[in-house]
């Protein structure tokens, strides 16, 4: 388990909810990834991300699905791309990532509490 931390702590990570509007193969990564596009709703917009998620998922079955991200981090520049949100997944009994999600259609936009 990771240290203690405030209420005050954990509000300043912004977290929201997204719909991948498009997914493609990252062929310039080192590791097998996706290069992705989130709309995140009016307020923030539609955000570029790259994640290492090629084992449990395709690009066509990401495009439509929400997906939580991080969108207050600053862009990280991943080989050509700059990435601008980090998107969250957990580990499965292998390690590789599966993606976190609302189990329901929830307006995108919407901040995580």
């Amino acid at each position: 388990m990771s240290d203690t931390i405030s209420i005050d702590d954990f509000m300043k990570v912004d977290v929201r909810v997204g719909r991948v509007v498009e997914a493609e193969v990252f062929a310039e990564a080192r590791k097998p990834a996706y290069k992705m596009k989130i709309d995140f709703g009016p307020e923030i917009g539609i955000k570029k991300t790259s994640a290492q998620i090629t084992k449990h998922y395709q690009p066509e079955e990401l495009v439509g699905r929400l997906v939580m991200a991080v969108v207050n981090f600053p862009p990280r520049q991943i080989g050509p791309m700059r990435s601008e949100v980090l998107t969250l997944g957990v580990p499965d009994e292998s390690g590789e990532v599966v993606l976190i999600s609302p189990d329901r259609d929830v307006p995108i936009g919407g901040r995580l509490y």
